[in-house]
């Protein structure tokens, strides 16, 4: 019951902070324990039969789901590869479909060979990789939320970001973007606000024009009018997208409220840096083809880890000395660590 209602509470304080502030990762944090809690606590209460029963046939089948999810991202590893080229971001899916069976091997190795030193060792791994997963499953819980979050419309300005292109071609992953800002223009023309649609983006050394250009190209044999279109092409990165579209919106007197668009893997980074950069900015994400979600969410999520590498190095840190420490407490009696063997 405690459990319960803690959970209740703490999912109060996350609807809270969402009012306050949507643009925030630690929202993710608090609704997972929220949810963690409330699961318990109706786990305890009467007539939790069905929740117990399905909780515990996850628990005692997570190890095998752990393996098939493993076997899953090597898959796609191996996919993206094939389809995007041979580039680190690439290997993100395949490189945690190891790390997933790491702890298997590791496991037996440890049981083989029986040392105190090494089974501290990999409960230090254990811990670090546990801190890790918890703080993905926050990320990609959120992103899933945030995305569902509905903005306030008569925004200033619509801002598609840029993803690159192919020569001057705008590839299938920048046109969902674009389409995404289409409807988004229409539902403020509809709802009677007139913003300009701005295209985000510079030239890259393997492009023969500027993103903005080709994406406003884009736009305007879609219909869009020639004069509805602000084009901002210096940017080669979200920063700069957002730098530079704000200065550019100043010096035409826009209005500074602006809705982003991007891919739905990147949403939730682009909100939270918006945030930072104290932009009066909401962030809708556009569709991404399946095969590559796996690897872009990855890579959006080691983007945040090493925007915080310095808490985020401290606590694994910590987490990781724990069992050394834990062990070096235990007595040098040869019983304990007869026992740690066994």
């Amino acid at each position: 019951m405690i459990a319960l209602v803690l959970g209740l509470v703490l999912l109060g304080i996350f609807a809270l902070r969402v009012s306050r502030e949507p643009r925030r990762l630690g929202n993710g944090i608090v609704l997972l324990i929220a949810l963690a809690f409330t699961i318990i606590g109706l786990m305890d209460s009467e007539d939790s039969s069905g929740l117990t029963f399905a909780v515990g046939v996850v628990i005692v089948l997570s190890p095998l789901l752990v393996l098939v999810l493993a076997g899953l991202l090597i898959a796609n590893g191996v996919l993206m590869v094939r389809r995007e080229g041979r580039r680190v971001a690439n290997f993100l899916s395949f490189g945690l479909g190891l790390a997933l069976i790491a702890p298997y091997v590791l496991f037996v190795v440890t049981l083989l060979l029986g040392s105190p030193w090494f089974a501290a060792a990999m409960a230090s791994i254990t811990l670090v990789v546990s801190y890790i997963g918890f703080l993905l499953l926050a990320f990609l819980l959120y992103s899933f939320v945030y995305l569902r979050l509905p903005y306030r419309r008569g925004m200033g300005a619509i801002v598609v970001h840029g993803s690159g292109l192919i020569g001057s071609r705008v590839p299938p992953l920048l046109a969902s973007r674009l389409d995404r800002a289409l409807r988004v223009y229409s539902a403020e023309i509809t709802a009677g606000h007139r913003p300009l649609l701005v295209t985000s983006g510079g030239k890259g050394s393997d492009e023969t024009v500027a993103e903005a250009d080709a994406m406003a190209g884009y736009l305007i044999d879609r219909g869009l009018p020639e004069t509805a279109v602000l084009r901002e092409d210096r940017s080669t990165t979200t920063r700069e997208n957002l730098l530079y579209t704000r200065n550019l919106l100043a010096q035409h007197g826009i209005a500074p409220r602006m809705v982003l668009v991007t891919s739905n893997f990147h949403a939730l980074r682009t909100a939270i840096l918006a945030r930072r950069m104290g932009l009066d900015a909401a962030v809708v994400g556009s569709r991404t083809a399946p095969y590559y979600l796996p690897s872009a969410i990855l890579r959006e999520f080691a983007g945040i880890l090493f925007e915080h590498k310095w808490t985020n190095a401290l606590i694994c840190l910590v987490l990781a000395a724990l069992p050394i420490l834990a062990l070096l407490a235990i007595p040098s009696d040869p019983v304990w660590h007869e026992a740690l063997r066994v």
